[in-house]
């Protein structure tokens, strides 16, 4: 008779001991493997682009107009002569040096006041 007794603690023991059966973590099984996995595995950084610092529309002192939008970094600007024209892409090795582009593109200066070359043409002072 003892034994019967502690025959359902056993039985409800038993029970609660098989509820937890899963392991602890998931288990995933993955099926389609990335093909690229170690490609990207391997890749160099990227580099993000850098923000807009300012985007300014400049008067030159021979009475143009400058389309300008500056980055951060002061290494890269983007340069239009006309509101919906061709942007050209400026850029610097560093801060503070000259930012230039194929064709005889050049610019140096601030968000302020810049010193614009532009091909076939001699500089300009722009400010905005």
């Amino acid at each position: 008779m003892k034994n019967l007794a502690f025959l359902p603690l056993a039985a409800s023991l038993l029970a609660v001991a098989a509820c937890n059966s899963q392991p602890d973590k998931a288990e995933v099984i993955d099926t389609n493997p990335d093909p690229m996995a170690s490609q990207l595995a391997n890749a160099a950084p990227v580099e993000l682009p850098p923000a807009i610092k300012a985007d300014k529309t400049m008067r030159c002192k021979d009475g143009s107009l400058a389309y300008v939008t500056f980055f951060q970094g002061d290494k890269q600007a983007v340069v239009r002569t006309e509101k919906d024209g061709a942007a050209t892409t400026l850029k610097g090795p560093e801060a503070g040096k000259p930012l230039t582009a194929e064709g005889g593109w050049s610019m140096t200066g601030s968000t302020t006041e810049v010193t614009l070359t532009r091909p076939g043409k001699p500089a300009v002072s722009c400010h905005s």
